[in-house]
């Protein structure tokens, strides 16, 4: 338990941290470009631990603080980073010097702005490309027809008319949706009315779906499985299905001349034949071939049931992209969880989604260890997900945050003036008391959640 809570802590601590850098990063190139002074950047906040100026190494606290050069730092707390630009108070008076950063113009101080959030969003596709190309897996399902394998008795999809062995042809306004399209939307609807097409027996019959919430994040839950092949996966020793001769790899495709076309078909079946003899046919390297198996009555994952003895092969897409389809593949996914961003964000705020579905960085330390322990490919998701999720944080138009800053140097564009600083003030102390409020109700969830009894 310590030593995950330990993991959980270092690893969430480095995730956080070199994002937060990389975006400070983006802001203080761009100001480099148009020639604005910075006084400071640093990796880390608090106490300067060392650092170089002017090409001189030192340790602690700097004594020299020349205006014309750049304290690069590492500072005590390693989580993200800063950059403190000359002129960039606007409480403070102005020297008139074209290095500070009130004096550039409103679209370069703008461009300013948008560089952190964009760099972000970048490294979100290019953490993907490079992983597409030399690992692209997804569960095989995910990629195919949205056929439903089982529906949970008396849950929203029962309630809908879904039925095994329909296939949504229509979900909300997405047509022919995936398996991940389905993934995507129903956990941000929670309550809501979607209206789904099925195509059952070669009709397509129309639907409403209501996902009820459900969990500590209160998400959307229908209730319904995807249709997954009855490929073994482990055939257990000395069970009827061992004996009947019966391997890892097979693909059982009927029982007694009925077709099975899901894994949840085969389960369906067996209860329903109560243990009489059975003929089972199933695909073997490209042959078919039937075997006689006799179920047995007994204990599967703590429930009394019939069964053969063989468990479910998990089926998952890995291949080797090309670039070309490696970059529209990021850009897709990107693009998808960016406008599912923007979806719960707004349903958030217009109190259609529970707020508890948003993570302190106390969730996200617990979500990179968990990543961390599943193996790279699974950190390295997370890692392109929270630097979408940043770039798109940042870009809300909150006082204070970089959208925040842009918003308000469009609108003096527009009325061609500065806005007065007693505005400023007052708009920016409403905008850290939103995020202060927020921070402390997030955190107070996650908090709950990682010490919550067993």
């Amino acid at each position: 338990m310590f030593s995950n809570f330990l993991t959980d802590l270092i690893v969430g601590a480095i995730v956080l941290g070199v994002l937060v850098f990389v975006h400070e990063l983006g802001h203080f190139v761009v100001n480099k470009w148009f020639g604005v002074r910075v006084l400071i950047f640093s990796f880390g906040f608090g106490k300067r631990l060392f650092g170089i100026k002017r090409g001189v190494f030192s340790w602690g606290a700097l004594k020299d603080m020349a205006p014309d050069s750049t304290d690069y730092r590492v500072s005590l707390l390693p989580f993200g980073g800063y950059v403190r630009m000359a002129g960039d108070d606007p409480s403070q008076p102005r020297s008139g010097d074209p290095s500070e950063f009130l004096s550039k113009p409103r679209w370069q101080r703008c461009l300013v702005a948008l560089a952190g959030p964009a760099v972000n969003l970048a490294l979100a596709v290019v953490i993907l490309v490079g992983l597409y190309h030399y690992h692209y897996e997804k569960p095989s399902y995910e990629e195919q027809p949205a056929r439903v394998g089982y529906v949970e008795p008396n849950s929203p999809a029962a309630k809908a008319g879904v039925q095994p062995g329909d296939v949504i042809v229509r979900l909300g306004d997405k047509v022919k949706p995936t398996w991940e399209d389905v993934e995507l939307k129903v956990p941000t609807s929670p309550g809501e009315a979607i209206p789904i097409t099925v195509l059952r027996d070669g009709r397509k019959l129309d639907l409403i779906l209501r996902p009820r919430a459900e969990g500590e994040e209160q998400t959307g839950y229908a209730g319904w499985s995807p249709c997954l092949p009855a490929s073994i996966g482990l055939v257990e020793p000395g069970s009827p299905a061992s004996k009947a001769g019966l391997r890892a790899g097979d693909e059982i495709v009927a029982l007694d001349g009925v077709r099975i076309p899901c894994w949840q078909s085969l389960t369906a079946a067996l209860q329903s034949n109560g243990g009489k003899p059975l003929e089972i046919t199933l695909r073997r390297d490209g042959r078919d071939l039937s075997v006689q198996v006799t179920p047995v009555y007994g204990d599967v994952q703590g429930t009394k049931k019939w069964h053969i003895g063989v468990g479910l092969r998990d089926v998952v897409v890995v291949r080797r992209l090309p670039w070309s389809q490696a970059l529209s593949q990021a850009i897709d996914f990107n693009m998808r969880n960016s406008l599912l961003t923007v979806d719960v964000i707004g349903k958030i705020l217009t109190r259609r989604m529970s707020a508890k579905s948003l993570s302190s960085p106390i969730g996200i330390a617990q979500l990179s260890g968990e990543a961390y322990r599943a193996g790279w490919v699974d950190l390295l998701m997370f890692v392109s997900l929270i630097s979408l999720q940043l770039g798109l944080f940042n870009l809300l138009p909150i006082p204070i945050l970089d959208g925040g800053m842009i918003l308000m140097l469009v609108i003096e564009g527009i009325l061609r003036r500065d806005v007065s600083m007693a505005v400023k003030e007052r708009v920016v102390q409403v905008g850290l008391a939103v995020l202060l409020l927020l921070a402390v109700y997030v955190m107070y969830n996650d908090i709950l959640k990682t010490f919550k009894p067993y």
